[in-house]
């Protein structure tokens, strides 16, 4: 094979460089991880994506980029940092009328050795590596960049106290005070964060990837797989006028679904297209010396060298998409890709999200019995009679062209030819638009309160996100106000939660007007640091937005649809619903990093497994509700348990409608009681049991749920040999 020689012209020499090995990056990913080759390059990883209005600033934005995941606090002496020879990048698309991106925030970093006498990362007050980012800003979709930080500075990883606050080493306070002076103030109005944090994103990262194994079926523990490690950390807080297409302040909003406030987000990282790997022994002598003939820069410092155009190599917007819905083949091709391209692609991706891969694990007519820990979550196959959105069904398509959907969203004047695309693609009218095009506030994507039982007809509006000149976005509305972090009703359900208020609260469901109700900022209209995306992405793909806006589950009889079906979606937990410890209450709002030297940083810890057995969760509200705008009222007691068939650990979660005495009880097949699992007073709100079953022989029992001394609810369970 004939070796090929490349020159490289720089500062004036001609290099010759013998057997280059270049690399044409086509890397790409977002999330921790899940895309094979952003897995061979933590340092340009997008990890998460959240962009929601400020909850003590509520004139600003906050968007945070999450990069190189699973990092280890105690990961020294090199730890992980952001990486020379990428462009970080926040993309922001506000104008329907303009291709491509509006805004371009990109972020470059160098790094300094100042002690290379040493292999501590601390020492003396001096740091190695110290970091520090030049942030620019481009106003016209990337052909002008303006420098608006110059050197702005990354705090350096919590090793530990004697590193931070001892003599020895930095002298400063503690960590926090790192963090604070670290924050920058453009000259254009933004404030800025880089820096390592806590890993805001909570998951079972061991379960949901054991085949859905979420909540755990298998009598393991569930554990969130990111906790106590860190991330890096770009964060942004902008003045809504700067980020509103005409620059108006939010107080200029029409009303709080405004659609000229809808924005779109997501992120990348970029590296040169070539990179070349110098042989750096021949730079000393035998005694370790650096040669004199060797102190030009570029031989000196560079180990590698780059260029080339830049090339995309990772990229995120909605959570979860290319880790969840992407199946791994086209992983690396989806993150190649830029928002704007995804529409052109349809033929590709299209079908991933109008028939998805987890929907098969939900529906019985597939492969729903093969996955126990889902089984809450079933999809519609026959709502109202009519319409089936299991995978290969048509959904709504059967009224494409009618006078049914006239005047809505899915006439194909409006956006029907989007919304409808094609038969048996029936989720291309709720998993689609989500991810893909935003959620108009149009008929049918209104709650169902008000529409007297007809899905298409109008309802009470709750989201307007729509903005469809792109692909896989973080879409926000700019003009809902965010819900306080300590109002009662906040809940990490997100828009979920505002849908089940504004169908049962009678504060908002006797009437279909426009009003906010707590919850309307959160996921998926924009993402806050809170939203429970895993649980909230899998609902959807169960039909609880379907369902929402009134074409309810197949259980429904034409009197309540507040159904056992729609109750065991709504109170399905995956096992770890909370991150593992707080947020700050100011920018940048994200937690210290963990330290090498504390396993959680003192800070306080919520257990990973969420509930405790017969612990109250406060994660969900469902009003006891008997009168309102569509007389939905939810049964006294609703009762699950998983798994089914059971095994020596199981779950049993149940919802109270009102405080009550509940006692749970179990029988065998002749209607002996076995056991008495609880027996006590307990207020309205939603519960688990943790079951230990291992004494009883195989055979078939059953669960009873009784309220104040009525069975209320029986549940049939199997143990096998």
């Amino acid at each position: 094979m004939r070796r090929k020689t490349f020159s490289i012209k720089r500062r004036g020499k001609l290099l010759p460089v013998l057997g280059l090995f270049a690399l044409s990056s086509v890397l790409m990913s977002s999330s921790h991880r899940e895309a094979p080759l952003i897995a061979n390059d933590p340092l340009a990883d997008n990890t998460d994506l959240y962009a929601f209005r400020s909850p003590d600033n509520p004139n600003k934005i906050t968007i945070i980029a999450n990069y190189v995941p699973l990092q280890l606090p105690y990961g020294g002496p090199n730890y992980n940092n952001f990486g020379e020879n990428i462009r970080y990048e926040i993309h922001i698309d506000n104008n329907l009328n303009t291709k491509g991106d509006d805004i371009i925030y990109r972020f470059t970093f160098n790094q300094k050795n100042e002690d290379p006498t040493t292999f501590f990362n601390i020492r003396l007050g001096k740091q190695n590596l110290k970091t520090t980012y030049r942030l620019q800003r481009s106003t016209d979709g990337g052909r002008h960049f303006v420098t608006i930080v110059s050197r702005g500075i990354v705090p350096p990883p919590n090793i530990g106290p004697r590193s931070i606050s001892g003599a020895a080493g930095l002298n400063v306070a503690d960590y926090n005070t790192l963090m604070t002076k670290a924050i920058a103030n453009a000259y254009t109005g933004e404030k800025v964060f880089c820096g390592p944090v806590d890993d805001a994103f909570f998951v079972d990262l061991g379960g949901i990837f054991d085949l859905g194994d979420a909540p755990r079926t298998t009598g393991s523990k569930p554990t969130d797989g990111v906790q106590c490690k860190n991330v890096s950390a770009i964060a942004l807080q902008i003045d809504i006028s700067t980020l509103q297409k005409h620059h108006k302040p939010v107080s200029k909003a029409k009303n709080i679904l405004d659609p000229d406030y809808v924005i779109g987000v997501w992120a990348s990282a970029s590296r040169p297209k070539i990179r070349i790997l110098r042989d750096i022994t021949n730079d000393y002598d035998r005694d370790g010396n650096l040669r004199t003939a060797n102190t030009d820069r570029f031989w000196q410092d560079d180990a590698e060298f780059t260029f080339g155009p830049w090339v995309q190599v990772s990229r995120l917007g909605m959570p979860l998409t290319n880790e969840a819905v992407v199946p791994i083949g086209y992983k690396d091709l989806w993150n190649a890709l830029t928002p704007y391209e995804d529409l052109e692609k349809l033929k590709i991706f299209g079908k991933f999200f109008y028939n998805p891969e987890l929907a098969l694990y939900m529906d019985d007519n597939f492969f729903g019995g093969a996955v126990p820990a889902l089984k809450p979550l079933r999809i519609q196959r026959n709502s109202l009679g009519a319409f089936g959105f299991g995978n290969n069904q048509n959904g709504l398509y059967g009224l494409k062209g009618s006078a049914a959907v006239a005047g809505t969203a899915l006439d194909d004047a409006v956006f029907g030819k989007l919304l409808l695309p094609a038969p048996k693609s029936p989720r291309s009218v709720d998993l689609w638009p989500i991810f893909h095009t935003g959620v108009p506030n149009l008929k049918p994507y209104q709650l169902a309160t008000g529409k007297a039982g007809n899905p298409l007809a109008s309802g009470k509006p709750f989201i307007h996100n729509f903005l469809p000149n792109g692909g896989d976005m973080l879409r926000l509305n700019m003009a809902v106000p965010a819900t306080k972090r300590d109002d009662p009703a906040f809940s990490p359900l997100g828009l979920v939660q505002a849908a089940v208020l504004g169908l049962t609260d009678p504060a908002y469901n006797s009437n279909a007007n426009l009003q906010f109700i707590p919850n309307m900022d959160g996921f998926p209209n924009g993402r806050r640091l809170e939203d429970d995306v895993t649980l909230i992405e899998l609902q959807a793909v169960s039909g609880i937005v379907l369902a929402a806006v009134g074409l309810w589950y197949d259980d429904f009889d034409g009197t309540n649809p507040v159904t056992p079906n729609l109750l065991s979606v709504l109170t399905y937990r995956t096992g770890v619903n909370a991150n593992d410890t707080t947020f700050k209450p100011s920018f940048p709002y994200l937690q210290t990093p963990w330290s090498g030297v504390s396993a959680c940083c003192g800070f306080p810890f919520k257990d990973a497994s969420g509930d405790k057995s017969g612990e109250k969760s406060a994660d969900m509200t469902i009003p006891n509700t008997k009168t309102g705008g569509l007389n939905i009222k939810t049964p006294d007691v609703f009762m699950t348990a998983t798994p089914n068939p059971i095994a020596n650990n199981n779950t049993i979660r149940y919802h109270l409608a009102a405080p009550s005495k509940i006692t749970l009880a179990v029988y065998d097949s002749k209607g002996q009681q076995v056991q008495v699992l609880l027996n006590k007073q307990q207020d309205a709100g939603t519960y688990t049991y943790e079951w230990n079953s291992s004494k009883l022989a195989s055979g078939v029992y059953f669960v009873n749920a009784a309220v104040n001394g009525n069975i209320k609810q029986t549940i049939r369970l199997v143990k096998g040999k």
